[in-house]
């Protein structure tokens, strides 16, 4: 694997220490190899990156590549109504094809504004098509097949068996885990309470422990799916996950807008992990989730663009500055600063990951996956005596992002994703939503 060495960058490593400095980093065979000042290294490559800022490749800890190609189908809804009329016809529309281009789609939009990391869920059906584009992309991710055996609004093409849904999911996992040396894995990922049996999140508790894979789900997004929750089984969604066994810590859950303070401790001392997807949030009218409260819970939480449909982009740029300012309205100016933004969408994902010792700052044996920002721009000045913090999180957008590596492989550069055709990507993802709108 090339080796490649980045001369001159201002450092901003996110380790311990927060250290940021001027100087040079060195990657061997997917690894930082070194960083420093002055480095003298023979390199296959090297970056003169004076006046640029390298930081690591942001995490984001809750994705839908397969509804990429549903992006401005489904605006101005709520969530029940967002999945039953629009977003759960469209997938049971899906094919291979078609959820391999919007895995593409999506890919390519989140390498060209940084994100080197997801944690994605995946439709019911053709998920080894959205592996496949994952694997060509290379991105790193955690995914899985969503799960749902239950429910009577369900579409039919949806709507699983549960010894189905396990089988299935068992395979993919059996084949992707750990795929691309580590670069690919698998987490089981039951829609959520509403569309799953408690036979199968029972099964998905054991299979977990099993293989030692994360659990991906989501849980009190919305007051609605809180009360369908409590109708049909009695509790709210996090205390029915404690009292079956899955509340543990491998489980991911995304969104938790609506959480009571029984649920807040369940998921404190359990070891839960959290996503916060502000945008998605707010564009459901789902609420805000109190994310300074589970930070001084000392709760593991991640920030997640979500899927296309509900966003309706994936920049974790944007994500960050929508997580620093909407808590400010309720908690004050200072309750979201920029540099705790900023290590929610670095070392926070990797921590929410499980992936804090490989990824998520730049600090020598982990993972070269890294970006570089280009803040010489109108809008990300002046620099003097500025703090770099502020000039990330509430100054730049993607049109800053200057070079994106994962695993030591540069895989944007020059405003071009370098692992596919940009121009046949595009191309196929209108043909493939134009035959799936056809379909309905």
């Amino acid at each position: 694997m090339a080796s490649t060495l980045i001369k001159g960058a201002q450092i901003v490593s996110m380790n311990a220490d927060e250290d940021v400095f001027v100087g040079d980093l060195y990657v061997e065979n997917g690894l930082i190899a070194e960083i420093g000042t002055d480095l003298e290294k023979e390199a296959e490559r090297v970056i003169d990156a004076k006046g640029k800022v390298l930081l690591p490749g942001f995490i984001q800890t809750h994705i839908h590549l397969c509804q990429t190609l549903f992006r401005g189908r489904a605006d101005d809804m709520e969530l029940m109504d967002w999945l039953r009329k629009r977003i759960w016809p469209l997938e049971a529309a899906h094919d291979e094809e078609s959820v391999y281009y919007s895995a593409l789609l999506g890919i390519g939009e989140l390498l060209a504004s940084g994100t080197t990391t997801v944690l994605d869920m995946e439709t019911v059906h053709h998920t080894e098509s959205a592996f496949q584009a994952i694997a060509q992309s290379g991105i790193r991710a955690i995914s899985g097949k969503v799960m749902m055996d239950h429910g009577d609004e369900v579409p039919e093409p949806l709507r699983e068996k549960t010894e189905d849904s396990i089988r299935a999911s068992v395979d993919l996992l059996e084949k992707w885990n750990g795929f691309g040396g580590g670069r690919i894995q698998y987490a089981f990922s039951p829609r959520f309470v509403v569309s799953c049996t408690e036979s199968l999140l029972k099964q998905v508790r054991d299979l977990s422990a099993k293989y030692h894979v994360r659990v991906h789900t989501h849980a009190s997004e919305n007051r609605g799916e809180i009360a369908l929750v409590e109708a049909e089984r009695g509790m709210r969604n996090i205390v029915y996950l404690d009292h079956i066994g899955l509340a543990h810590s491998r489980l991911i859950l995304a969104h938790c807008v609506w959480l009571s303070e029984e649920e807040k401790e369940i998921i404190r001392k359990r070891g839960v992990k959290v996503t916060h997807c502000p945008g998605s949030n707010l564009k459901l009218a789902s609420g805000i989730a109190e994310i300074p409260d589970l930070l001084n819970r000392q709760i593991h939480v991640g920030i997640g663009a979500d899927g296309a449909p509900c966003n309706n982009n994936l920049d974790m740029l944007q994500e960050m500055r929508l997580t620093a300012l909407i808590q400010k309205v309720s908690h004050g100016p200072t309750a979201m600063d920029a540099r705790t933004v900023l290590r929610m969408a670095t070392m926070g994902g990797a921590e929410v990951l499980g992936m804090s010792r490989e990824i998520g700052s730049l600090e020598v044996g982990k993972k070269a996956d890294l970006l570089l920002l280009d803040l010489e721009d109108f809008h990300t000045y002046p620099s003097y005596d500025t703090d770099i913090y502020s000039r990330i999180v509430y100054s730049a957008t993607r049109g800053n992002v200057d070079t994106v590596m994962v695993d030591g492989s540069i895989v944007f550069e020059n405003r071009r994703v370098t692992t596919m055709d940009r121009a046949v990507v595009l191309k196929e993802a209108d043909k493939s939503i134009a035959r799936l709108v056809k379909a309905l």
